[in-house]
């Protein structure tokens, strides 16, 4: 705790939106929240913010474990821990603004189409960690579910009491994935969704 407390306060000096901390399920796991609005910011800040937090832990003599599964008991044993996710939550201005469920449903096609694509760049040995179990999905299978935390993609519950606007949880990205390539494949994904034609004209 002394040391994820220390890294909040270096990061919100060193101008890092640092949102939050929490413990985490295995024994010394820990996660923080950087919220950077715009992809290139947000992959800017998390490198930063990692950095920050490898060189605090040279003052107390020990390592960051960066790897997703840093754990590997049997499967489904006692000594199967939870691996370490980099949840990616983005959203688009017509997400934001417009969205609908129509749109909704064809983007969740796209990342169903392109789920291998995706799974490329969301960070090495991914296949240990997503296994349909700790709160994950396979990593060779795509679905979404409103607030279910063993889907690819977690649906906010105010994603859908707004009319299917807002932001959505892609729960797959490892804690060791690149933040560049992950925010660009999530990009790339959106960009080859059409705009339904009766909502073009409210951008």
């Amino acid at each position: 705790r002394e040391i994820v407390e220390k890294h909040l306060n270096l990061c919100l000096y060193a101008g890092i939106n640092h949102e939050g901390i929490n413990a985490e399920v295995a024994k010394g796991q820990w996660e923080f929240q950087i919220f950077g609005k715009g992809s290139k910011s947000a992959a800017d800040q998390m490198w930063v913010a990692r950095y920050i937090l490898t060189r605090l832990c040279e003052g107390y003599g020990i390592d960051v474990e960066w790897r997703c599964k840093p754990i590997l008991g049997p499967f489904n044993s006692p000594l199967d821990w939870n691996g370490s996710g980099m949840h990616s939550n983005f959203s688009t201005k017509f997400m934001r603004e417009v969205g609908g469920k129509e749109y909704f449903e064809a983007l969740m096609a796209a990342f169903d189409k392109y789920k291998n694509e995706h799974i490329a760049v969301y960070g090495p040995d991914n296949d240990k960690r997503l296994t349909g179990k700790h709160e994950t999905a396979p990593w060779n299978k795509f679905s979404y579910g409103v607030a279910d935390r063993g889907a690819s993609i977690r649906v906010p519950h105010s994603f859908v009491n707004n009319g299917y606007k807002g932001y959505l949880e892609d729960r797959r990205p490892n804690s060791q994935g690149d933040p560049y390539a992950i925010a660009s494949q999530i990009l790339k994904t959106i960009s080859a969704v059409c705009r339904p034609i009766s909502s073009v004209f409210l951008l």
